[in-house]
């Protein structure tokens, strides 16, 4: 794959990967991501165009080290195991996974079984991130969810047994009609089966969704945001109580803090996103931020494939991320983890320059309103800033 600007290798040292899976049995109805259903006739020819991708990359970039690898769509569990094991072949044969490098994929309960199971486990995976999002049955086929509630139960327990130490389960809340009893039950019954990491997301209306048209239509409530709200008020509650550190505004770990304030179970991948950090993705859809250059791949599945296949780059969006912008960027990430935030001295080292130069007056603006803190070692979010944090983020874009 040809690129169509030079890409520095000054920063592989911190180099993480995303694959994108753009398949689903079923896309559900609330989903804006780049995925397709019924595409099961394209997904011999995808993934060899994938691990040829990926391999022209490593090679392009001089074979560096990685340290976190994610695994995501889409749903990657639609592959067949020999799909997923030709895809880790080519990131061998392309990249140096580091020893203790963080190796997620996510799992459909719905379509994941022993053998998926021990193929990932085979493969080196060594974190999963499945799809739950509601322990009623209802709430699940409201969601378009291909699972029960039942089986999402069997499909962690599974994993368990195999032998994954590190899981992670994604759950919704601010569902129409969805009552406060529900969503503890729902929290009840994960926090039993005691997972290392917990995300929980408001479901929100994307425009060119089937949810955006039954909404407009009248056919189904939008989500109330102040509902939501007090929904993310008890799972706050509920999860601290039970052990789990909350650590970016949606997320939720076993601990301890380490010296950095990250629970031990903090997702490493997200981490460099979080610290805005550089990342390579493959597949169609997908992002980088890489060389002072965010990128994203053509979304089209049949176009990704021949772009490859005729060595054409195929980058849909090029944008060039100077200093300022890279600084804002860089607070506005960092900002949503919790007890994190930015750290000063890290800030100075990438920038050359304290952040209070920078922004002198919106820090004073931000604290008068009880938004954000600081200390000699960090700045981050008051509480009451977690439900407004878009507003503090703006604060520091150009």
């Amino acid at each position: 794959m040809r690129t169509s600007r030079n890409i520095s290798v000054s920063t592989l040292n911190s180099l993480a990967i995303y694959i994108h899976i753009p398949f689903c049995q079923r896309k559900c109805p609330y989903c804006d991501f780049n995925t397709f259903a019924g595409r099961e006739g394209q997904y011999d020819h995808f993934v060899r165009t994938l691990a040829a991708d990926i391999e022209r990359v490593g090679d392009m970039l001089g074979n560096p080290s990685v340290k976190t690898l994610f695994l995501g769509g889409g749903t990657p569990t639609v592959l067949e195991p020999r799909h997923l094991e030709r895809l880790f072949q080519a990131i061998h044969d392309a990249f140096h996974l580091l020893p203790h490098a963080e190796i997620t994929s996510e799992a459909n309960p719905g379509t994941i079984d022993q053998e998926r199971f021990l193929t990932l486990q085979a493969l080196g995976v060594n974190r999963l991130s499945m799809g739950v999002q509601s322990f009623h049955d209802d709430e699940l086929h409201f969601l378009g969810r291909i699972h029960s509630a039942d089986e999402a139960l069997a499909a962690f327990q599974l994993a368990r047994k195999i032998g994954f130490e590190n899981i992670n389960l994604d759950f919704m809340f601010g569902l129409p009609g969805q009552s406060p009893q529900k969503w503890r039950q729902t929290l009840q019954t994960a926090m039993a089966l005691q997972p290392e990491h917990l995300s929980l997301y408001s479901l929100s209306v994307e425009p060119n969704t089937p949810l955006a048209t039954w909404v407009a239509r009248g056919q189904v409530n939008a989500p109330d945001p102040d509902l939501a709200a007090d929904f993310y008020d008890t799972a706050r509650e509920m999860l601290v109580t039970g052990g789990y550190v909350h650590y970016e505004i949606s997320n939720w770990a076993q601990g301890p803090l380490d010296l950095n304030k990250l629970p031990r179970y903090a997702s490493r991948h997200n981490l460099v996103y979080w610290q805005n950090d550089p990342y390579w993705g493959f597949g169609p859809g997908a992002h980088s931020w890489f060389g002072g250059m965010r990128r994203a791949v053509v979304s089209n599945v049949e176009e990704y494939i021949h772009r490859v296949e005729n060595n054409r780059p195929y980058w849909e969006m090029e944008e060039t991320i100077d200093r300022t912008l890279e600084m804002g960027e860089t607070m506005m990430l960092g900002l949503r983890l919790i007890q994190a935030g930015v750290p000063r001295e890290r800030f100075r080292q990438r920038f050359g320059i304290d952040m209070f130069q920078v922004w002198p007056d919106v820090f004073e603006k931000l604290r008068a309103r009880g938004l954000i803190i600081w200390n000699e070692e960090r700045v981050r979010l008051t509480e009451q800033a977690f439900f407004i944090g878009n507003e503090v983020f703006m604060a520091f874009l150009p």
